[in-house]
């Protein structure tokens, strides 16, 4: 076989002509014969009972169809992890914005006067909209405790440490909720058959959740369930669970009304209403000794789950894990909680809880620092996690990891030394502050623990007559490059031409369960999967002497269109076995995390202007090892995207909560950075190789979410000199925070026209 060297090469993208010719079709180009559109009808409370439910004047009620939570034939809820949340609420609401009723009209606009018109009587209840809320008055409210998970890590003698401590340093971290902001609202389809079952076409991640909810919804065995990814245009995690809820939705209405129903969300519904990232708060108190190594600590991360659990818990999970950042703790305890809340459930967004409690690391370190009298720089390369040391979890570190050598080689490419130098003399004077901040981070890829275990993934290739590939996988693209990734990764495998490689559609009825596309997962766990079913279909062709060493793609498809022939489909599979060396115990949550670590440096610069209170990114540098770099061009768009939503994050982007609800549910209020805001994302990659991952690849896209929040913000403390612990850090907060300290030493110059 001649080895094409396919991976590691930027080759176009498979879906990219169909996009950028508008060939590519998403849920609101399709339109089945006699289809309806369908609306839902939704709480306007937080907490409370339904009393009644009117139906309006002016409408004719006669041409809707109607459904309510009587109409479910099987388990009203959305089957996930805990499957509290109902699909459609029947005696209680627990949150603004939780559905009720639905409705379809074949007239998409006379929906929303039929929405409209439907009044609902409650009973108030009393609610709770903070985690502080939660935690002082949800035994007095209801009666028990709320809390939907707790972890507990411990490792060492954490009780002994203080008092061999010659420093304690404390701090307390917050981080707000954030909106995914995807380009594509939440849309689906659905069709229903007394014999063909449900049907659904969906702007989704993860089709066998979608599979999984509407079977114990309909009482449907797996056969009579079909779940149909169509073009999805993003995601960030916030289409991994809820459409499982809007699945339902549609196919409910599309049951009741015997046609296909379509349900596509405008901007404020789907902001208002579906998932979003876990606020967040985060206690440290840790013994250093006067060189600032860390001696050990309490951690208590603790997030706002909303009203239902859907994935607090796993969320919760990695937020845990993560929280020692990439640091030595000889002894340590962690302790979190996931809270409910009266606001619609939080959910999965890229990071997946450890942008949270990495947020508080690394804060927290630039704080021992101070404390100790040591730069930033130095208190990070005395607690580095090093080759043959243990995790939080006690995972020893066996890959051959240098972060001595890539904190340093990031302090050179952003010319940290001299930039700090030279800022510190210029912020003497002016209304303008320079600061430069760095944040060292990890991220474990694929799922948290044993969840590779439990999910036992199943990935396909079938080879056709004509030579050609196809990858089966449930691995959604929606903007990342699954598609592409995986068919580089069959092609090598099989020597093939990049060309000869395609990928299926996920359709639950043609792709096996390669499991959900979230974690990081896709590229090492998925990817290797597909490594081994492509070898498979050549061992096959090898061992029946239709294909011998060195052979063409002309050879390849002669032996493939001989065996069909006599053979029948030439298909090979590969399901998902644990590394012996890798083991989690769930019962005393210890052990390895993850197969594999990415790890990274990121350098921020930034500008605080003391006459607007804003601050302006104006350089940045990502550098992470992240095993091996598959498609560049792909990856560092990847780092560069995530950097950018991790800046919206950091400055930008603010729920504005009223009683539980969104208030800024529009993007004309709703501030996400523009790319007038963002500054030169420099992207830099280390390939240390990892043996877990297809072509020691690791994950990726998760990994960019961590670091640029708490380098930020240490940046505008170095520039203020004032500390901040909490994020969204808006113009508001620095005005009210900087102005005391400045109003003294900065001279304003007079507005035109004034005296």
């Amino acid at each position: 076989m001649t080895v094409r060297h396919i991976v590691g090469a930027s080759v176009p993208r498979k879906e990219g002509w169909d996009k950028v010719t508008g060939a590519a079709r998403y849920v609101d180009d399709m339109v089945l014969p006699g289809m309806l559109h369908g609306a839902t009808v939704r709480s306007t409370i937080g907490r409370g009972k339904i009393k009644q439910i009117h139906f309006g004047p002016g409408v004719d009620w006669n041409e809707y169809v109607v459904v309510s939570a009587k109409d479910i034939p099987g388990k009203n809820c959305i089957s996930l992890i805990l499957d509290d949340q109902p699909c459609l609420a029947s005696e209680f609401v627990n949150h603004p914005e939780e559905p009720i009723l639905l409705l379809a009209h074949p007239d998409r606009p006379k929906l929303r006067k039929a929405v409209e018109a439907v009044s609902i009587e409650y009973d108030p209840l009393p609610a709770l909209h903070t985690i502080e809320e939660s935690e002082r008055q949800s035994t007095i409210i209801w009666g028990s405790d709320n809390t939907f998970k707790t972890f507990l890590v411990e490792k060492g003698d954490v009780d002994a440490v203080w008092k061999e401590a010659a420093h304690i340093v404390e701090g307390e971290y917050l981080t707000g909720a954030q909106e995914q902001l995807y380009i594509e609202n939440n849309g689906v389809i659905a069709a229903f058959g007394p014999k063909s079952g449900v049907t659904v076409w969906g702007s989704l991640q993860c089709p066998y959740y979608v599979h999984k909810a509407l079977m114990t919804l309909f009482a449907l065995p797996e056969e009579k369930v079909r779940v149909v990814q169509m073009e999805t245009g993003g995601a960030f995690g916030g289409k991994e669970e809820y459409p499982s809820m809007i699945a339902g939705h549609a196919a409910l209405l599309a049951m009741k009304s015997g046609r296909p129903v379509k349900i596509v969300y405008d901007r404020m519904e789907d902001m208002a209403a579906t998932t979003k990232r876990h606020p967040s708060r985060t206690r440290h108190r840790t013994a250093v000794d006067r060189h600032g190594r860390i001696l050990g600590g309490e951690i208590e991360f603790t997030i706002d789950g909303g009203a239902y659990a859907t994935l607090s818990s796993v969320v919760l999970s990695r937020g845990t894990i993560h929280a020692g950042g990439p640091y030595y703790w000889p002894n340590v305890r962690i302790r979190t909680k996931a809270v409910a809340t009266n606001t619609p459930p939080h959910g999965a967004f890229r990071g997946f809880g450890a942008p949270q409690s990495l947020f508080a690391m690394e804060r927290h370190m630039d704080r021992i620092a101070q404390v100790v009298g040591i730069s930033p720089v130095e208190v990070r390369r005395r607690n580095f996690l090093k080759s043959g040391q243990t995790t939080t979890t006690e995972q020893t570190i066996k890959e051959n990891i240098d972060l001595d050598r890539l904190l340093k080689r990031a302090l050179e490419l952003s010319d940290y030394a001299a930039k700090k130098k030279r800022f510190a003399e210029k912020n003497k004077a002016g209304t303008h502050r320079k600061g430069i901040g760095i944040a060292a981070f990890l991220h474990g890829a694929g799922f948290t623990g044993s969840g590779e275990r439990y999910l036992n993934s199943l990935v396909g290739a079938e080879a056709g007559a004509d030579g050609t590939v196809r990858v089966l996988v449930s691995s959604a693209e929606f903007g990342q490059g699954t598609n592409t990734v995986l068919c580089q990764i069959a092609a090598e495998a099989l020597g093939l031409p990049y060309e000869n490689v395609s990928i299926a559609q996920p359709d639950t009825t043609v792709v096996p369960n390669s499991g959900p596309t979230v974690a990081s997962r896709t590229a090492m766990i998925v990817g290797k999967l597909v490594q081994s079913a492509a070898r498979g279909i050549k061992e096959t062709l090898t061992k029946t002497g239709l294909l011998h060493d060195d052979y063409s793609p002309e050879q390849f498809c002669a032996g493939c269109k001989e065996y069909i022939a006599t053979h029948g489909a030439l298909k090979s599979y590969a399901r998902y076995q644990a590394p012996p060396d890798v083991y989690w115990d769930d019962e005393k949550y210890r052990g390895e995390a993850y197969a594999a670590f990415a790890w990274a440096v990121y350098v921020a610069e930034v500008t605080v202007d003391l006459t607007t209170y804003s601050v302006t990114v104006d350089d940045f540098v990502a550098l992470q090892e992240v095993g091996r770099v598959l498609h560049p061009v792909l990856a560092e768009g990847q780092i560069t995207g995530g950097v950018a939503q991790a800046i919206g994050f950091a400055l930008y982007e603010n729920v504005v909560w009223q009683d539980g609800r969104m208030m800024n549910n529009q993007m004309t209020n709703y501030i996400m950075p523009a790319s007038m805001d963002l500054p030169p994302i420099r992207v830099f990659f280390e390939e240390n190789g990892n043996v877990h991952g297809a072509h020691g690849a690791k994950g990726i896209g998760e990994l960019p979410m961590d670091g640029p929040a708490p380098a930020i913000v240490n940046a505008v403390e170095d520039a203020t000199g004032v500390r901040f612990c909490s994020i969204p850090l808006l113009p508001e907060d620095l005005f009210e925070t900087v102005r005391p300290e400045f109003n003294e030493q900065v001279v304003f110059p007079l507005a035109r026209g004034t005296s």
